[in-house]
């Protein structure tokens, strides 16, 4: 695959890193929502999150859930943090390789999520429960794995 990303593992761009250990790294992101935008990775290169060991995944998000305490101490402008991971294209990931983003907000920062058109068409409980109950089956075949 050899992404961007995988670069800056292997050192071969530049980056801001703010920690690393043997499972991840995180770096500031060189386009940034706002300043204190990091982004964690995992250490091996892999596309998909479900591509990724669970331990390996469970890391990112702990360090992750780190970071957006350090940005809240470190003097940043921060009111408030998000995280974000998009999957696949149809999630509008843009580099293929998983990656989390943890970025301050602020009132007024300019930043927002566009809801899509059926956001506040709310759907009846019958097909809440199909929903759950699909997602549910699908869960205990991966737990039986």
């Amino acid at each position: 695959m050899k992404t961007i990303f995988a670069k800056i593992i292997q050192g071969k761009v530049p980056a801001s890193f703010v920690y690393q250990d043997e499972k991840v790294s995180a770096f500031m992101d060189i386009q940034p929502i706002n300043p204190g935008h990091v982004l964690v990775i995992p250490n091996q290169e892999v596309a998909s999150l479900t591509d990724l060991d669970e331990e390996t995944g469970a890391h990112l998000f702990r360090i992750g859930h780190r970071i957006a305490k350090a940005l809240r101490k470190s003097g940043l402008k921060c009111e408030g943090v998000d995280l974000f991971l998009a999957d696949g294209q149809a999630a509008k990931q843009d580099v293929f390789y998983v990656h989390l983003h943890v970025f301050p907000r602020f009132a007024g920062d300019g930043f927002r999520w566009q809801f899509g058109q059926n956001y506040f068409n709310l759907p009846k409980r019958e097909e809440l429960e199909r929903t759950a109950a699909a997602v549910k089956s699908a869960l205990d075949s991966i737990e039986s794995d």
